[in-house]
């Protein structure tokens, strides 16, 4: 039996890399080649420009392959997603999966060449303050093709399910939600050491340096505590620097038990979730926060932005503090972290997360859309 070939597009690349996009497409596509029993050949296509070294060109049942483009914030993801295209037609591919907006300008391309398109709707990055003048106008626009040209749109929350049928009435969408495996916990070791941590003498967020994450009013927050008895972790880096990430960096330097540890993964960034004292999450904006339900399935204490996407996840209401107000922020931390979690707590919120943000009910869901969307019975 011959298979069908499935392109997945728009992210960054697998495995390895920070973001919550490349988050999902790691966890996701391995389970979508199991279950398909052969059926589907998925290969999911790297930006060059992030794999100059020990490039792999299979993983955990994936085909990956290696596309061009160069790193620019603005131009990368245009760049590659065309080429991606124009390439997926001459190699046969039935079906191209687009992941987030700004790659979806291309849909109409895509359909025009005869493809099968799925688009998966990660958030409105048009709000995101990094996205300015231009920028903005052309993310609405790519917004408007996904939504008036794919097959089957996808979304990660209901929130943004909602959003979206408001805004364009179209009602088929269907909500797939990012997952998390229950994890392992690992005592402390190698990484608290290395950093001069602890354990449960700090508090932790792992993220890009993006705007819209609100690390710099971490910080401030952090400074506003007097005489603070645990240090604030930040684990992640900028995919580009810019000048809120050289801001941040220059404002955890200057202060005093702030731990910046780049990016970090794997066993070392389980040993910084699993020691923790609290994870602080205070976006102005997401999708729907891996790094927030990794924090949970941990069974940690959590203090998060009051932001839709975060409410979505049925949190004791004074887990959240209000979005952008640093003093209040300051406030909670010192209460959140003396506070704890109790086992009741701890129980509803894992039970919540196996439920609701399972890898292996997500990626039966995508593969199911696939199925539809080729006429496969």
């Amino acid at each position: 039996m011959r298979k069908l070939k499935i392109w997945i597009v728009g992210g960054r690349g697998i495995p390895g890399l920070q973001g919550g996009v490349e988050r999902r497409v790691e966890n996701l596509a391995p389970r979508i080649v199991s279950y398909s029993n052969g059926f589907f050949h998925i290969t999911v296509v790297n930006r060059s420009c992030y794999f100059k070294d020990n490039r792999v060109y299979n993983w955990q049942g994936v085909n990956i392959i290696y596309i061009f483009t160069f790193k620019n914030k603005y131009l990368e993801a245009a760049l590659h997603t065309f080429f991606s295209i124009i390439l997926a037609k001459i190699n046969s591919v039935k079906l191209l999966h687009i992941q987030a907006i700004g790659p979806a300008m291309f849909t109409p391309l895509a359909k025009f060449l005869g493809l099968k398109v799925v688009v998966t709707h990660h958030g409105p990055d048009y709000l995101r303050e990094k996205w300015k003048g231009l920028a903005k106008v052309i993310l609405k626009l790519s917004e408007f093709f996904a939504i008036k040209f794919a097959d089957k749109i996808i979304v990660v929350s209901e929130y943004l399910k909602g959003f979206l049928e408001k805004k364009y009435n179209r009602k088929d969408l269907i909500v797939v939600r990012n997952g998390v495996d229950i994890p392992q916990i690992v005592p402390p070791g190698g990484v608290l050491k290395k950093f001069g941590l602890e354990p449960k003498k700090y508090i932790f967020t792992a993220c890009r340096f993006v705007p819209e994450k609100g690390i710099d009013d971490l910080i401030n927050a952090y400074r506003n505590i007097e005489n603070p008895n645990f240090k604030l972790v930040i684990a992640g880096d900028a995919d580009h620097e810019t000048a809120y990430s050289r801001k941040v960096k220059k404002m955890a330097n200057e202060t005093k038990g702030v731990v910046l540890t780049g990016v970090i993964k794997g066993k070392e960034l389980q040993e910084l979730y699993s020691n923790t004292g609290l994870f602080v999450l205070p976006s102005y904006y997401e999708g729907l926060p891996i790094a927030l339900l990794e924090a949970l399935s941990y069974g940690l204490p959590v203090l998060v932005s009051d932001i839709p996407q975060h409410k979505e996840i049925p949190l004791p209401e004074d887990r959240y503090f209000p979005v952008g107000n640093v003093e209040k922020l300051s406030e909670k931390i010192v209460e959140m972290y003396n506070k704890g979690i109790s086992e009741k707590e701890k129980e509803f919120i894992l039970d919540y997360i196996k439920k609701n943000h399972n890898w292996n009910t997500a990626a039966q869901k995508i593969l199911d859309v696939y199925k539809q969307v080729i006429g496969y019975k």
